[in-house]
């Protein structure tokens, strides 16, 4: 790779980090997780560059981060679970964050990634659909469903 090619690999990086940190501390619910999955996908960015470094890289970026994640989610499935909730560290003291991490514990992978990319990356349910590689109908289906899901967790942890 090139020099200007790395310097504009390192720009995005520098850009991006904050972006997909969050992303993937949302997915995961774990900040060592959230850390292992963010440079995974920087790797793999890094290796297609040439290619991606024209089009929207974030874009790629996301769409590789979702695609790491479910492939590790679907590794692990058969793990047992449990009522206790583990000592994790979220990264964020405002009980409100601890909160909503819980909550999106609770939905399916696909219908977290859904709700994570739409409400607070602010994508369109076209930009969700290319990212997960889903249809727009298959967006708004598990966006409704995970939405659901969340009202009474967060009622319920308001003790509304």
């Amino acid at each position: 790779m090139h020099s200007s090619e790395e310097a504009a690999y390192v720009e995005f990086v520098d850009a991006g980090r904050a972006t997909l940190h969050a992303y993937a501390w949302l997915l995961t619910a774990d900040a060592h997780a959230a850390e292992d999955l963010l440079q995974e996908t920087f790797v793999r960015v890094y290796v297609k560059w040439r290619r991606v470094a024209s089009g929207q890289p974030l874009a790629y970026a996301r769409r590789v981060m979702s695609n790491l994640h479910t492939d590790r989610w679907r590794k692990t499935r058969r793990e047992t679970l449990t009522d206790e909730v583990p000592d994790r560290a979220y990264g964020a003291d405002d009980p409100e964050v601890v909160d909503l991490v819980r909550a999106l514990q609770q939905l399916s992978p696909r219908e977290r990634e859904c709700v994570v990319l739409r409400h607070y990356l602010d994508q369109s349910e076209k930009e969700t659909a290319a990212t997960l590689g889903v249809s727009v109908g298959a967006v708004k289906s598990y966006t409704s469903k995970g939405l659901a899901a969340l009202r009474p967790l967060m009622q319920e942890e308001r003790h509304v």
